[in-house]
């Protein structure tokens, strides 16, 4: 049995599509009713992190499992407790790249590598995924394109290798049901780097209109993410921003082709896919 968290997230919505069939699968979920795409014979489970017995039920007979948080804090540390209870063997673990960069040391980064470092203490297999961003963040600039023409962002001449989330999934998806990725963790790229002022160039292509990129500076970038996230999660924000100006997630990694034996997927190819979420109704 193989138990997928974050199921209505951005990689483990896509993941849940990808298992082969016939592998028995059970969706951990907080909002059952949010499950979108997961297979017909997948077991839809209500549990959540701060809630032991919840998530004993969801580990029961659990093999393998997928582990998703969102929320820096003890969730991790829960999960891990719970599924070393549960008799789980294998733990594959959604991280981020930042945690090889010793330059990186905000909230989001130290969190992540201390789950890493609870995993590997564990007694369980462990296999990490350390994605770079993800393409999907474009979909933050959805409203403003379709209203105004205009991407806003910060260092929009600054380059990251960001990754389609859809090349996570498919790696998550292999490394739950092969051998020999026990003890391994995995830096996921895209292809090669691009800036936002590209993205932006190449999403008007795609909508056969221009658009215009916008320059944030750093206070109106803080004072936007302050209204969407804590100031502990907006100043790691902005302080990934810094770093990528200084050419710190710019690396491209060859991981996805090697895993899944095609190039890893382009942001052209992505922004396709999701055309609709940036054209006028």
């Amino acid at each position: 049995m193989i138990l997928v968290t974050g199921a209505t997230g951005t990689v483990g919505r896509a993941l849940v599509g990808r298992l082969p069939a016939g592998v028995p699968v059970r969706v951990l979920a907080r909002e059952p009713a949010r499950v979108t795409g997961a297979p017909a014979a997948a077991e839809i489970v209500r549990a959540d992190y701060g809630d032991p017995r919840s998530l004993a039920r969801a580990l029961d007979g659990v093999g393998s499992a997928f582990l998703v948080t969102s929320r820096v804090g003890d969730d991790d540390e829960r999960f891990v407790r719970a599924a070393l209870a549960a008799g789980v063997r294998h733990v594959v673990k959604l991280s981020a790249a930042a945690v090889t960069d010793r330059r990186a040391d905000d909230a989001i980064t130290r969190w992540q590598r201390t789950t890493e470092d609870l995993l590997r203490g564990s007694g369980m297999d462990w296999t990490l995924l350390r994605p770079r961003a993800f393409m999907s963040n474009a979909l933050s600039w959805a409203r403003s394109v379709r209203s105004d023409g205009v991407v806003r962002a910060l260092y929009g001449g600054s380059i990251n290798a960001c990754v389609d989330p859809r090349d996570v999934a498919e790696v998550a998806a292999r490394v739950l049901t092969e051998e020999g990725h026990t003890g391994r963790a995995y830096t996921l790229t895209g292809p090669r780097a691009i800036s936002a002022v590209e993205q932006t160039a190449q999403l008007a292509e795609l909508l056969g209109r221009p658009l215009r990129f916008e320059e944030l500076g750093p206070q109106q970038a803080r004072t936007a993410l302050a209204a969407r996230y804590p100031q502990e999660l907006a100043e790691a924000i902005l302080a990934g921003a810094e770093r990528q100006c200084a050419g710190a997630k710019a690396g491209v990694d060859v991981t996805v082709p090697a895993l899944l034996g095609r190039p890893a997927g382009t942001f052209r190819g992505w922004a396709e896919a999701h055309l609709s979420a940036f054209s006028s109704p």
